[in-house]
């Protein structure tokens, strides 16, 4: 694979950003996952050649130092950009021994992904684990296998990924779900948004999060991400272009017709399942964890 020297890995964020993080952590370059809709294509963010995944040569070195260089302890955010457990990374161990730089530094953790290759490093995770937060999200949009392999091309199918979460749960890793985005006209209805809170309380969530408390359920388009999305909703849905278009033209908000019937929806399953869905109480109950035992690490 593609090989690129980095600057810098660990990135901080002047207030917490999601799930409590203190850091942001890409050791990855691109995506080869193939989703649809990703607005990680879009324009703003300068990756060339999206597609292709290269790896960050220096990362671990990087990683090291920076980690050495913190004063303050904190958890570190993976996935936003590019998945961290690509299907180089079975070969690579990149993240995996990322992890094990995060353990030695006394860091948490916290990985969004779609892949169930996670679970091979639940035992890095496990050691995180006693002093620290190790958090896993998996996206999920859809709770049709048939409809995420359209979506989501190349990557672990939401069933697989249930799995991967029902695994890692058990296990005792604190896990959720990133419902994002909601497709409009394609899958914003309220038997997905049902099926995917029940099949997470299942498998052992403790969250889900979409969002739509503060924004409604929806995509975001802009730029080039616009063009590719467009592009295969010619190849998979015919017709449903047009009613983009027509209605929402240029917005960057696509929000569902629906979104209020959904949103209504979404919060009294999220209830009903006793499931977290405010940000502001998934990082309380992340930050609960710990507090009492490491006061100094947020």
């Amino acid at each position: 694979m593609e090989e690129v020297m980095a600057k810098s890995i660990i990135s901080p964020y002047k207030q917490w950003g999601w799930f409590g993080s203190n850091y942001n952590m890409n050791i990855y370059r691109g995506c080869c996952h193939g989703c649809i809709y990703c607005d990680s294509r879009s324009e703003c963010y300068h990756i060339e050649q999206f597609d292709t995944v290269k790896k960050k040569k220096n990362s671990l070195e990087l990683i090291d130092s920076e980690l050495k260089s913190k004063r303050k302890g904190g958890i570190i955010i993976t996935g936003s950009m590019s998945d961290a457990y690509n299907p180089f990374e079975e070969k690579e161990f990149l993240t995996r021994n990322a992890l094990k730089l995060i353990y030695k530094h006394g860091f948490g953790i916290c990985i969004d992904t779609k892949s169930d290759l996670v679970c091979r490093d639940m035992d890095v995770l496990l050691k995180i684990k006693q002093f620290a937060p190790a958090v896993v999200n998996f996206t999920i949009t859809t709770a049709d296998d048939n409809l995420c392999k359209a979506l989501e091309r190349n990557v672990a199918v939401s069933s697989r990924r249930l799995k991967a979460m029902k695994y890692l749960s058990s296990n005792g890793i604190v896990c959720g779900t990133l419902l994002m985005p909601i497709l409009p006209f394609i899958n914003d209805t309220t038997e997905n948004i049902k099926n995917i809170v029940r099949m997470s309380a299942l498998s052992g969530a403790k969250w889900i999060y979409s969002g739509a408390d503060e924004f409604g359920f929806g995509v975001t388009l802009r730029q080039n991400q616009r063009d590719y999305y467009y592009m295969w909703l010619d190849k998979l849905f015919p017709h449903i272009k047009e009613r983009y278009i027509d209605t929402f033209s240029d917005s960057y908000n696509c929000t569902s017709n629906h979104s209020q019937e959904l949103t209504k929806c979404f919060i009294y399953e999220c209830k009903k399942y006793d499931l977290l869905y405010k940000m502001e109480d998934i990082i309380s109950y992340i930050q609960g964890l710990y507090k009492h035992e490491q006061l100094t690490l947020f």
